[in-house]
């Protein structure tokens, strides 16, 4: 590593929530362990797995009737979402000893910026003491990936598991990328890879060195940023406020039995908006876009979305448009997986309704009231009265489903 370039971990905890398990119940380790959503529903998917079910052909999002089939002895558990949170934040405690330049991305894995603090190879000894610490301490095994930026250190961490540490440079790229499938790069799903094969892109090496103006054509700028990935080239910050960008708030469900009837996709919708309207009012956000995502039962995805002009966060308001979208696109297929995501989110006290023939007439009425309301603030404070805000500091962990991203409020100050 150059001593004066920059230095990044990607710290990846292995198999994080079995992990936990066995380190809470010890006659768990060395034991084919799954975490599954439903673990009594035979239609019910792996959360995670074990390195041991790993080894015997299981693997995450696998039925829980094919888990069985292939490994008999699999022992199943329904997830402990407080317990897994508690392993979280110790493990960033400890992280936060080393330095402040800690970003988490979710509940298992952050970045750390090392570069002030390390020179050449005590980066690899710095690394070994934290995954010691963790495994000591905790009881947990990790991965780690050392790099010069954000990408480098993800791949890097993925290369080596469980207990691995890695150390990947933008000079070997090349010579250890290129010639791998493009939908084995972080950043690039079955879709964008989809689009990748349509203009003859088939490997990351194809995608390093295909003209910016045919990428940017067919994909945009995130076109032109997966090729910059593609040549090891990644300029993102290990940022510690990031995790007060909440850019999205959704949540999914999966289906013990795939649902064929529009009114039981339509009960489902009612559920899933309930659960995003609370955690957008836990969070005080609203937001502009509303999506669905919708998986059949041969596991094809599908998603639909429609932007407002004013930010919206009532259930109400997000049903009607979940309900719309899902009727018009949905295709009659049986329905494995539904989602609704509210997206461009922005605190309530930010957003803005546009005024309009239908809004203008209520303004007016509320007038009176504004004026006295501006004369208390002008002579006590701004804050003495908000308008329809509740407390910031409220907090909740309704969705499980979303766990992994509302996990991050334990790591605001």
């Amino acid at each position: 590593m150059a001593a004066q370039g920059r230095i990044l971990f990607h710290i990846d905890m292995n198999c994080f929530y079995a992990s936990v398990e066995q380190a809470h119940n010890p006659e768990l380790k060395g034991k084919a362990l799954a975490i599954a959503g439903n673990p009594k529903e035979r239609r019910g998917i792996l959360v995670t797995c074990s390195y041991e079910a790993r080894a015997k052909g299981v693997y995450t999002t696998m039925a829980v009737w094919e888990a069985k089939r292939k490994c008999p002895e699999l022992i199943l558990m329904a997830p402990n979402f407080e317990r897994y949170r508690n392993a979280s934040k110790a493990m960033f405690a400890i992280l936060r000893t080393y330095t402040d330049l800690v970003e988490p991305v979710s509940i298992d894995e952050g970045y750390m910026d090392v570069s002030d603090i390390v020179h050449g190879e005590e980066a690899i000894e710095l690394a070994e003491s934290i995954q010691t610490r963790i495994l000591s301490e905790l009881d947990l095994p990790c991965s780690i990936g050392i790099a010069p930026n954000k990408f480098l250190a993800k791949t890097a961490s993925d290369m080596k598991k469980p207990m691995g540490i890695t150390i990947l440079r933008k000079r070997d790229v090349s010579k250890i990328l290129w010639h791998l499938p493009v939908i084995e790069m972080h950043g690039v799903g079955e879709s964008t890879a989809k689009k990748l094969e349509g203009i003859g892109v088939l490997t990351i090496g194809n995608l390093a060195n295909i003209e910016d103006y045919v990428i940017k054509s067919n994909l945009g700028k995130n076109g032109l940023r997966l090729k910059n990935r593609a040549n090891g080239i990644d300029h993102r910050d290990v940022d510690p406020n990031s995790i007060y960008d909440t850019k999205s708030i959704g949540n999914s469900m999966t289906f013990p039995v795939d649902l064929v009837e529009f009114s039981e996709l339509e009960s489902a919708i009612q559920k899933l908006c309930e659960k995003v309207a609370k955690r957008l009012d836990a969070k005080n956000l609203a937001g502009h876009t509303v999506s669905i995502m919708i998986r059949d039962a041969d596991w094809h995805n599908s998603s639909r979305s429609k932007t407002i002009s004013n930010a919206i966060y009532k259930k109400e308001e997000i049903e009607s448009i979940a309900i719309t979208l899902t009727e018009k696109h949905w295709n009659g297929s049986p329905v494995r997986l539904l989602g609704v995501t509210v997206s461009n989110v922005a605190d309530k006290k930010e957003t803005a309704e546009q005024l309009s023939i239908f809004t203008f007439e209520k303004y007016v009425k509320e007038e009176p009231v504004l004026k006295i309301v501006e004369q208390l603030q002008h002579k006590f404070g701004k804050d003495i009265i908000t308008k329809g805000i509740k407390d910031v500091k409220k907090k909740t962990y309704e969705s499980q489903t979303s766990f992994s991203k509302d996990f991050l409020d334990d790591h605001k100050r």
